[in-house]
């Protein structure tokens, strides 16, 4: 939940198995913010051809953790090419075991240096879990499981709340933001300074990205 100029640089230059030096938390983020800015502005500077795909390295810079929703993809709105970003994607950016396990891969074997939260508004996963609590009736299969994990930050937030899904949204994603740095393999490079973890949120208004504070 940091600004590029706030955030902490990794506690000292890494290279990547190519050989390449690899960004820190803060350039890493620059980038994303960059391309969102070319993304907004219709300027984008990545295409997705087959010759990229076939000739890109797997040494991403950032993963991106964000919500299923179509209207949100993630390689576009960051302007990310094929090798640059790895993206997990759940319902409300729930975690689970299988998300959080492919954040601490990213991590702790690909070395990201950046892990970004990603939430969107009006999302309908957040909205059907303050439906779930007014009503009291919870979805049955699976879907329970989306509503049991959002609805803390919803009863934080206050269900008589007239925004209350707006707010709830920001309160689950910096909920989302601590849980993925407490996670164990990604709170030991957190501690050493070599990877930070930050909040965010689309607008799909504008498709601009703005930082949690």
């Amino acid at each position: 939940m940091s600004s590029p100029s706030r955030i902490q640089a990794t506690s000292e230059p890494t290279t990547t198995p190519a050989g390449r030096t690899r960004p820190t938390a803060a350039e890493a983020l620059a980038e994303l913010l960059a391309g969102n800015e070319r993304f907004v502005t219709r300027r984008p500077r990545h295409g997705h051809s087959v010759e990229a795909a076939a000739s890109g390295d797997q040494e991403p810079s950032a993963l991106v953790v964000g919500c299923i929703d179509s209207r949100v993809p993630l390689e576009a709105i960051f302007d990310q090419t094929f090798g640059s970003i790895c993206v997990a994607r759940s319902g409300g950016q729930v975690l689970d075991r299988a998300v959080l396990g492919s954040v601490e891969f990213a991590v702790a074997e690909l070395k990201v240096p950046l892990v970004v939260v990603l939430g969107h508004e009006r999302c309908g996963a957040v909205a059907a879990t303050v439906t779930a609590l007014r009503t009291g009736e919870r979805p049955g299969g699976a879907l329970g499981y989306l509503v049991d994990e959002i609805a803390p930050a919803v009863t934080e937030v206050g269900l008589d709340e007239p925004d209350v899904v707006a707010l709830a949204l920001r309160r689950h994603t910096v909920r989302t933001v601590r849980a993925v740095a407490d996670a164990e393999r990604v709170a030991e490079r957190v501690a050493t300074g070599a990877v930070e973890v930050v909040g965010a949120i689309y607008d799909l208004d504008t498709g601009r990205v703005a930082l949690l504070d």
